[in-house]
């Protein structure tokens, strides 16, 4: 689980930004860890405006891995042959084993041991494009409904395993030879060494998984966020807590905070769930409306559908 504190850190950095389209809050948190090593990235300006881009990197065993990610990832995908041509799906795969090499190549990376997850959602054209490698993740309220966006990497997923194994691994106690609970990231790069194996083979690496989903009006939100909070509350508990909120008109930075502590154990001796840092962006579809007409659409669809809350609402 990592090193913890006597008493958590609780302070969160929040941000709130927004444009005609969307309205954008993030929160992070270091919680009970030692050190925060969470990075992330909101950018409604990408390509020149014409494009929006989100990002949650969950660091372990530092976070310069991570904060690598949060200021280079979605350049470099923009700047792939691929972008220009409209095949985003193949500039999100190679930006993201492209990433990895230039920390690979950086004499200021040598011998650097952290790594970090990476969650992406990239908005072009009315398509919405998850990358995703490691067990960060990212689902949509669509109509009222959950849409799962990414999958979690697990060494014991079947896929992941044979990966693992081919490239000389093995996996212990769900971990990658014992030590990583992660089968993709960035960095990690002890995992990487199989002069056999190109990057993709390696047994943890850098190639992501991306989905694809047009965006219609029925897009109400979406949610990234690190395995601090999935771990704790699961997909539909976390589409529930923030549509709840956003019914109720509550500040969507306030509903951000409100999601974090809620997620954060009252102590260090629950397994670990709870104890890690946190981050979440939450990204509400306006269409060209207001944060107020979308409050009003999630409570008369929640009328609509007699949909009951998984997770209660606080009184924060």
């Amino acid at each position: 689980m990592g090193q913890t504190l006597s008493e958590p850190i609780t302070e969160k950095t929040t941000t709130i930004s927004y444009n005609a389209n969307y309205q954008v809050a993030s929160s992070c948190m270091q919680g009970w860890r030692v050190h925060m090593e969470d990075a992330h990235t909101i950018d409604l300006n990408l390509n020149g405006g014409q494009d929006v881009f989100f990002g949650v990197y969950d660091g372990h065993g530092g976070a310069r891995v991570a904060k690598y990610a949060e200021s280079h990832v979605h350049k470099v995908i923009v700047k792939q042959p691929e972008f220009g041509r409209g095949n985003v799906t193949e500039a999100i795969k190679k930006g993201f084993l492209e990433v990895d090499e230039l920390m690979q190549r950086d004499d200021n990376f040598t011998d650097e041991v952290s790594g970090t997850t990476a969650v992406t959602v990239l908005i072009k054209d009315e398509k919405l494009y998850c990358g995703n490698v490691g067990d960060s993740r990212a689902i949509a309220c669509v109509d009222g409904k959950l849409v799962p966006l990414s999958f979690d990497h697990k060494p014991n997923n079947e896929g992941e395993s044979r990966r693992i194994i081919a490239a000389g691994g093995w996996i212990e106690f769900n971990r990658v030879n014992g030590s990583l609970a992660l089968s993709r990231a960035l960095g990690d790069f002890s995992f990487k060494g199989n002069k056999t194996k190109n990057a993709k083979e390696q047994m943890v690496t850098a190639f992501p998984d991306v989905i694809d989903h047009d965006v219609t009006n029925k897009y109400e939100f979406i949610v990234l966020a690190c395995d601090g909070i999935w771990d704790v509350l699961s997909s539909e508990e976390v589409l529930d807590f923030v549509r709840h909120r956003i019914s109720e008109q509550k500040p969507l930075q306030q509903i951000c905070e409100e999601l974090l502590s809620r997620c954060l154990a009252p102590d260090c001796f629950m397994g670990g769930l709870g104890c890690d840092n946190m981050t979440v962006i939450i990204v509400c579809f306006l269409n060209g409306g207001t944060y107020e007409a979308l409050a009003a659409r999630c409570r008369s669809s929640r009328a609509a559908n007699g949909n009951e809350n998984v997770v209660k609402p606080s009184d924060n």
